[in-house]
């Protein structure tokens, strides 16, 4: 029986598609690992109640500074004034619409004496005016939003270290949603300290949401049906 060999070129056109081939799906299953693991991680401004500021101030401890965010715990002062004392803004915060409630945010009314605070990473920090980690046993000042679910995490979109000293916390120097003017209405969930977070609300805080994994699997699935198409293609010019 005879058979006839694939022409050299032909061979090494056929190994050169495989391995692009391959290369291409290994690059969409790294994408969506990586996709996947940076939404995980990331916690924007979502998981909080951006309708209502607030003013907090206290002592720092438990500080965790890297990407992509940085940690730290405060205790909050047990005499807070009523409201937010007059304090500078960062230049990309001056401006009425962000300026105007964040000077008129109440203080802190929550249970907790401690609040599990999240800030920018240090490349960002860096440029709004923080060089450096936050020291235990410091104190700042904040402007920021409480936990939709979870009461005791703090989310600024201001704070001030070093007797005064303003750093933004907002990518795009704007307030991400108008608040609600002051004083907030009734039943407000901060001041209240609200019923401990459901089932459903931690899944989607501390894991990565059924629509990210979604579109992420989708992406992967498009990416081997399309290799898969090219390959069978070009097998039938050859």
């Amino acid at each position: 029986m005879h058979f006839n060999p694939i022409p050299a070129p032909a061979a090494r056109q056929s190994a050169r598609l495989v391995r692009l081939a391959a290369a291409s799906l290994a690059s969409a299953a790294m994408l969506t690992l990586f996709s996947a693991g940076a939404a995980q991680a990331h916690h924007g401004f979502d998981d909080f109640d951006t309708d209502r500021l607030y003013y907090i101030a206290g002592t720092v401890s438990q500080v965790r500074w890297g990407e992509p965010h940085s940690y730290f715990t405060v205790t909050v002062d047990g005499d807070l004034p009523a409201d937010t004392p007059e304090r500078d803004l960062p230049e990309g915060l001056r401006d009425a619409p962000d300026s105007d409630p964040i000077n008129a945010a109440p203080s802190f009314s929550g249970s907790h004496d401690e609040l599990e605070v999240t800030i920018a990473p240090p490349s960002f920090t860096g440029m709004w005016g923080l060089d450096r980690k936050l020291e235990d046993g410091e104190r700042i000042e904040a402007v920021g939003y409480v936990g939709r679910s979870h009461t005791d995490e703090f989310r600024p979109v201001v704070f001030w270290y070093e007797e005064g000293k303003p750093v933004n916390q907002v990518l795009n120097e704007e307030l991400p949603a108008t608040p609600l003017p002051v004083p907030y209405p009734e039943g407000d969930a901060a001041s209240a300290d609200a019923d401990q977070d459901s089932a459903s609300a931690a899944a989607d805080s501390e894991g990565t949401s059924p629509t990210v994994w979604a579109t992420l699997g989708g992406v992967l699935v498009a990416g081997i049906a399309g290799g898969a198409f090219y390959l069978r293609r070009r097998s039938s010019r050859a």
